[in-house]
């Protein structure tokens, strides 16, 4: 989906921190910065994260600097982040616009987790477990939430919001 969705309208994807392991096929700097939980801690610590938060024993977190640095040049900024996060960032920076991804159904999300393959048993339990209070919270505290029930009507709904962000 984000890839369509560039080929629409650029912008800068944020890279986030996190303490988990990289999946088969994941590259550092890439796909996620890996670090360890102390190099994390110090992180928070430091400032050095816009936002961050915990999800399913792991923490996750967006470099600061690189979104202050894309922002300032006028770029669109997508940060891929889970509820608490976002929440962190509409408190920082009230002008951010915050778009839930939802999946069509419980029933569907679980499809989508075992069809990857790289996500554990434990994990995709938990996952389905979080999925119905986040998007409950998204309804309530997101400025908008998008059905991913087809990647081009979603990408083009997306579209339209950055084209109108009006909250």
């Amino acid at each position: 989906m984000v890839g369509r969705l560039h080929e629409q309208v650029p912008f800068h994807f944020s890279v986030s921190v996190t303490t988990r392991r990289p999946r088969k096929g994941e590259r550092d700097g890439v796909d996620y910065y890996f670090v360890s939980s102390f190099e994390f801690e110090r992180l928070v610590e430091l400032g050095e994260l816009l936002e961050w938060a915990e999800y399913s024993g792991r923490s996750y977190g967006t470099p600061r600097g690189p979104v202050i640095a894309r922002l300032s040049s006028g770029d669109h900024v997508l940060l891929d982040i889970e509820n608490l996060g976002a929440m962190q960032v509409k408190r920082s920076y009230p002008m951010a616009v915050t778009v839930f991804l939802a999946p069509p159904s419980r029933q569907e999300l679980e499809r989508r987790l075992r069809s990857r393959g790289d996500t554990d048993e434990a994990d995709i339990q938990t996952r389905l477990e979080v999925a119905g209070w986040q998007e409950q919270m998204a309804r309530e505290e997101f400025d908008h939430v998008v059905v991913n029930d087809a990647v081009d009507r979603a990408v083009d709904e997306i579209v339209r919001i950055i084209d109108h962000p009006t909250h």
